[in-house]
């Protein structure tokens, strides 16, 4: 089975099967045709990757409806799939952040801006799932999670990139793939260097990848090791975007985040027998990151990371009107985060350590997933999952509250959930299907939650976050196009966060509702057209008066940073068959900055101009021009101690390129 997946997916990478043919893994982790599939799923593959040569991944993944990805500087984020842009341990947890299947961090010590330890452009594809993941996936998979996969040796081309633009950017990738009868093996490594459109803003940014496929004794099997290394100079906020050389100041040019991740995975799968398929995937992650904490005063130095094993263990059958998924998912964990202080004392930001402490952590999943061709048209979808995870906390400094800071005395902490989905998908004609779906999406607490706190803070009361979500949606093949609307509405419960005035809110409550949408058509046999687009609310649920009154949170107010319109339109033009250029349009609208709705940013609008030549048909040509109009923007708007503030985003930005595969 795996053979076969795998042989689908590289014709849906390579451009030879069609649009109806593309494959996810994300809904059944064995492969699954897009459209048979009662989720929302994007899928970005290979060719479309290569084509936006992303410089970071809010330019690749804004581009799917219902996703919002705050850029910030150099490679950080903040993330927004079907959800306002979340921030802390929401925007840690509240995302799900795959390589293959395998988280990219273990569950409790995620990362806000996870996304800078991908792959990125040596990725085969990129699956974006909007909502609560199914039952396969566990803590995290709340709003949503991305997926990404590596690339099939057997189906990807070997190449060499080399990029330049402006700002100081270079980027240089190669990959050397060489496909085989017995074992496929691929090897790749991308750079990037950037200086920085900001003062003291660089950034070096290197991936590198190993995979090797094959089969042996009747056992498929997939070797993958990935490493990733970040360095790079933060900017922090700035007073105005409007303002060129207010936008380019660094208020803070000590500031620096680096940081390695490294992992390896073993994919095993046989048959079994009656008919049974079993799949066994070992695997091993460590990462490390030493952050210059440049929001506070004081800019503090934290230093955290952890490391895991882990197996996943499932077993697979197709029997009739039937397919079955019976699963297991084991994991160990030991992490640590220490923050210390060497500048003088300011107000409560005393000098000297604030936070020295390590986490084992156990988690344990059990899950099961069924399909049953009910008709010739119906699919009924069911599963469930139970995931308990347990966190032995060690203080390793004295105990008790020292300045804003408080230290627990060690402590173990257990919490389990539930999370069940049902869907269905209704074949109305043979290229006309509805799909719908009811899931609960869950998250343990991370333990910079638990146990990062200030005085007059308590972990009592704190309970894993749940999503309830339902969904409809239709998708249709339109012969000259293709088009997908989805309409959704979820209730978010035992919502954690830190109000205005620093206190623990542990039982908050959200609602979303919203209309996705994404069109693709073939105006002439030179001229396509596409547009992704939301329009969603996302309000709260719940009362909770703070002193600082703007921050004051009422119900039905909408949450701050929730645009309630998001659109990316684009035109593709190929006016010989060497050549292409095509416009892309993005339009954020407005959205407020407190959650006391009194401050608002006014949206913003941009244009983004790429072509392509092929020289030879190894070699391409390619550029770039981002923010075509040179429009003044803010990547991020926010509101913090009675004041606005802003990540501003980039002028007119050039990038040129060329690229040769084997």
């Amino acid at each position: 089975m795996l053979a076969r997946a795998m042989m689908v997916t590289a014709l849906a990478l390579s451009g030879t099967a069609s649009a109806q043919d593309v494959i996810v893994v994300t809904g059944d982790r064995a492969g699954e045709v897009r459209d048979a599939a009662a989720l929302s799923i994007g899928v970005i593959g290979a060719v479309e990757i290569a084509e936006i040569a992303a410089q970071h991944p809010a330019e690749l993944l804004n581009r799917e409806a219902g996703v919002f990805i705050h850029r910030g500087n150099g490679a950080e984020h903040l993330t927004a799939i079907r959800s306002p842009v979340l921030t802390g341990g929401a925007g840690a947890g509240g995302f799900l952040y795959l390589e293959d299947g395998i988280a990219l961090r273990a569950p409790g010590f995620a990362n806000v801006n996870g996304l800078f330890e991908d792959i990125g452009p040596l990725a085969g594809a990129v699956e974006v799932l909007r909502g609560p993941g199914p039952s396969l996936y566990g803590s995290n998979a709340l709003h949503g999670l991305v997926n990404t996969r590596t690339p099939d040796p057997a189906a990807t081309p070997s190449r060499l990139v080399a990029e330049a633009g402006s700002f100081g950017r270079y980027r240089g990738e190669a990959v050397l793939a060489r496909p085989g009868e017995a074992v496929s093996s691929l090897i790749a490594v991308s750079a990037r260097h950037e200086d920085g459109w900001r003062e003291a803003a660089g950034l070096d940014h290197v991936r590198a990848l190993v995979r090797a496929d094959g089969e042996t004794r009747g056992i498929d099997w997939r070797f993958t090791a990935a490493l990733v290394q970040l360095n790079q100079e933060t900017a922090g906020y700035a007073a105005d975007y409007r303002d060129r050389a207010l936008a380019r100041a660094n208020g803070d040019p000590e500031a620096f985040r680096d940081a390695i991740a490294g992992r390896m995975s073993l994919a095993l799968r046989g048959q079994a027998s009656e008919g049974w398929t079993w799949s066994l995937t070992p695997y091993w992650r460590a990462n490390a990151m030493d952050f210059r904490m440049h929001f506070f005063p004081t800019d503090p130095l934290e230093e955290s990371g952890h490391r895991s094993a882990g197996v996943q263990g499932a077993l697979h059958r197709e029997r009739g009107t039937w397919r079955i998924i019976l699963g297991s998912d084991l994991e160990w964990t030991r992490g640590w985060l220490s923050e210390t202080q060497e500048n003088p004392t300011q107000f409560s930001f005393v000098q000297g350590d604030h936070y020295d402490y390590a986490v084992n952590a156990r988690v344990a999943a059990f899950y099961a997933r069924t399909r049953w061709q009910a008709s010739e048209r119906l699919s009924l979808i069911a599963g469930a999952r139970w995931e308990a995870t347990r966190f032995d906390y060690d203080n390793r400094l004295a105990d008790g509250s020292v300045g804003r800071y408080l230290r627990l005395p060690d402590r173990s902490d257990d919490f389990s959930t539930f999370a069940p989905d049902f869907g269905f998908l209704f074949e109305a004609s043979e290229n006309a299907s509805l799909f719908g779906r009811v899931a609960r999406g869950v998250r343990a607490p991370q333990t910079a939650e638990l146990y990062r706190l200030q005085p007059g803070q308590t972990i009592t009361g704190i309970e894993p976050e749940t999503l309830d979500s339902a969904e409809l949606g239709w998708r249709q093949d339109l012969g000259a196009g293709r088009i997908e609307i989805t309409a959704f509405a979820m209730e978010k419960s035992n919502v954690f966060f830190r109000d205005a005035d620093g206190f623990n809110v542990t039982d908050g409550a959200t609602d979303h509702h919203g209309v996705e949408f994404d069109i693709a058509w073939t105006l002439t046999g030179t001229l396509e057209a596409g547009l992704t687009g939301t329009w969603a609310r996302h309000t709260y649920a719940f009362d909770r008066p703070v002193s600082a009154a703007s921050e004051g949170i009422a119900k039905g107010n909408d949450v701050d940073t929730a645009p309630r319109w998001l659109w990316t339109g684009r035109l593709a033009w190929t006016p010989v068959a060497r050549a292409d250029v095509s416009l892309e349009w993005t339009h954020v609208g407005a959205y407020f900055t407190d959650a006391g709705n009194l401050n608002a940013y006014e949206g913003h609008d941009l244009l983004t101009l790429r072509a392509r030549y092929r020289v030879t048909g190894r070699t391409t040509l390619y550029g770039a021009i981002r923010n075509l109009t040179g429009e003044a923007y803010a990547n991020r708007a926010d509101y913090a101690f009675g004041n606005p503030r802003y990540f501003p985003g980039e002028p007119r930005g050039v990038t040129v390129g060329i690229r040769v595969t084997g």
